[in-house]
């Protein structure tokens, strides 16, 4: 597992410390994310958040999924001020500052790359297949299959996202481009003849 990251390209309400173990006396709120799992202490990410509008701070605890170096772990600010996203080894968890009861976790597992796109106002996440689009408003969408083994991303042009995915086929990287608005792929013959 490589050493925790923070980004917090997006303006949020709160503020987050990576703590490098679980206090031995735990503040009055503690929440574990998921609530059921085994072992969830194990190589789990600690974190002690404090909402700007909340003078107590609670615990969160959120279980590893993987060990591997590839799987980041950190801290990301969202395009919603009240929510944080919190990545254990691949596991990515959005969680309310204001009510940690509330959070979401993300069906990519591993999540891979974290991007933050701020003028489109969306988190990006890409698994070895698919990407996931977080907004203000929570999932905004999540792509078809674009890769068969990982994906890398080329750029962005404004509201289009330029990226490669293996081909099993083929057997080599092939080249997409998705809709920022909506995650679907955009048909470059369709690109081509509009442009005449």
């Amino acid at each position: 597992m490589t050493a925790p990251t923070f980004n917090g390209v997006f303006p949020h309400r709160w503020s987050a410390e990576i703590l490098p173990a679980r206090p031995l006396i735990l503040p009055g709120r503690h929440f574990t994310y998921p609530a059921l799992v085994e072992e969830v202490e194990r190589g789990a990410l600690e974190i002690l958040v404090r909402h700007e509008r909340d003078a107590q701070p609670f615990l969160a605890t959120c279980a590893l999924g993987f060990r591997d170096p590839a799987a980041p772990t950190g801290l990301w600010s969202t395009p919603d001020a009240d929510t944080l996203c919190a990545l254990s080894g691949g596991y990515a968890y959005l969680i309310s500052a204001l009510q940690p009861e509330h959070f979401t976790m993300l069906p990519l597992r591993p999540v891979l790359q974290v991007h933050s796109l701020v003028e489109q106002r969306l988190l990006l996440f890409f698994g070895h297949h698919t990407i996931l689009a977080w907004g203000a408003d929570g999932q905004a969408w999540h792509s078809d299959r674009l890769s068969w083994e990982g994906i890398t991303l080329n750029r962005v042009d404004e509201n289009q996202l330029h990226g490669f995915g293996w081909d099993l086929l083929s057997d080599k990287e092939v080249p997409f481009t998705l809709d920022l608005r909506t995650g679907n792929r955009i048909d470059a013959q369709s690109d081509a003849s509009d442009a005449h």
